[in-house]
């Protein structure tokens, strides 16, 4: 296991950590092995477990919270892979909000192998924040063996099911951006044309550049109609060229989540 010295200085700070106790206790992550597709597709999983009362955080962890990366390495024959994260919950309050999971996630892997008809060996490791009182960046390593006979696994068919709903499957109307300059990046204010998903709507905003700081959205509902703003900085402190139909929305409510990819100028 890697030991950062950064997390060694978090957990100086923690007094509910006990003196002896290992990452281990706070955060174990498994790969899952799944199955094999007939087009050589493979989904597998990535599964975290925390240490009771312990969160962990959404590709979009929100203001507070630290974003996981997950690296890979091994065959060759892999192509690409694509992690699908489950909904999230949100966390706290306005102002202080974060998203993540409580105690255990599985994010279940596409895994491109082209027409390979072996099985293969997938090793890598993640960094992600383990938190309490306080947040702690852990990495963890992970390896399984991808079978080409494997069978369908319930608890990952499960999470993949536990996605946000698409725009189309949710019947969402037009959805704009109107984007206005500001000091130090862009003011991006969107307007979705849906029903409500719920109580206690949130709206996150990505921008397509993980380089681009986005603000925790100010949200407002009026009928069916709904908005949020974000403020947008780039690393140069200054205002930025913006791609609208490569910005990704996810509306989280109590009742139901949408991924929205791209908007309309506004």
């Amino acid at each position: 296991m890697r030991r950062n010295p950064l997390i060694i200085l978090a957990l100086a700070a923690l007094p509910s950590f006990a003196f002896g106790q290992s990452f281990d206790d706070l955060a174990q992550v498994d790969l899952m092995p799944g199955w094999r597709s007939e087009a050589g597709t493979h989904t597998a999983a990535i599964k975290i477990t925390l240490a009771p009362g312990w969160i962990t955080y959404w590709r979009a962890p929100g203001d507070a919270g630290i974003p996981p990366e997950i690296n890979f390495s091994g065959s060759d024959t892999i192509q690409s892979i694509t992690p699908h994260w489950p909904t999230p919950n949100v966390v706290g309050e306005d102002g202080a909000r974060s998203i993540g999971y409580y105690e255990s996630v599985i994010v279940p892997l596409t895994v491109d192998l082209g027409s390979s008809p072996q099985d293969i060996a997938l090793q890598g490791e993640i960094t992600i924040g383990v938190c309490e009182e306080i947040c702690i960046p852990v990495t963890l390593p992970f390896s399984a063996l991808l079978p080409v006979d494997g069978t369908n696994d319930a608890a990952i068919s499960a999470a993949l099911a536990d996605q946000p709903m698409t725009q189309t499957a949710s019947d969402v109307g037009e959805v704009t951006c109107k984007i206005d300059a500001i000091a130090d990046g862009l003011r991006m204010t969107t307007t979705i044309d849906v029903a409500t998903t719920g109580t206690n709507e949130h709206v996150v905003i990505e921008a397509s550049d993980p380089r681009v700081w986005v603000s925790e959205a100010r949200t407002q509902r009026q009928g069916g109609m709904l908005s949020a703003t974000v403020d947008m900085v780039h690393p140069s402190g200054q205002p930025f060229a913006f791609d609208r139909s490569a910005v990704r929305i996810t509306v989280l409510g109590s009742d139901q989540a949408i991924d929205i990819r791209g908007c309309a100028a506004g």
